[in-house]
């Protein structure tokens, strides 16, 4: 896999008097089955979040409120995104490593996920992650 996967993808948007709803289906504008979901809140405007990447989850991140940072990183290219907006989720395809930064103040970080959560998916070194990807 690699950054080239990895992009953003429009949620659907419904509109009307009362606001606006955005929507993720599976197979639609979720590329994969969503298993599991989890946000992060409440992170501090200096912390930072990710560093790893997984062997084979998929993931879409939606900044549903505020504003951040994804770097991301196939062992050979790098880029970053900046979600800010509820309709935009970036795709994130297996052996992609990902931090994230830039929190702004009050933001939340949506995560669908491919599948529930199992510790021998994740790389959290980074040096083992290149290694697997060159050996590849």
């Amino acid at each position: 896999m690699s950054i080239e996967n990895c992009k953003i993808i429009d949620l659907q948007v419904i509109n009307d008097h009362r606001g606006k709803i955005a929507i993720a289906e599976s197979g639609i504008q979720v590329p994969f089955d969503i298993k599991r979901v989890y946000y992060l809140f409440d992170v501090p405007t200096s912390a930072e979040r990710g560093g790893h990447a997984h062997r084979a989850l998929q993931q879409v991140l939606i900044a549903v409120s505020g504003s951040f940072n994804v770097h991301i990183d196939d062992g050979y290219n790098k880029r970053t995104f900046n979600l800010n907006h509820p309709s935009k989720g970036l795709s994130l395809c297996p052996m992609i490593w990902r931090e994230l930064d830039g929190f702004s103040g009050g933001s939340v970080c949506l995560a669908l996920v491919s599948d529930h959560y199992n510790e021998n998916d994740y790389y959290r070194n980074y040096e083992d992650f290149k290694m697997d990807i060159r050996a590849r």
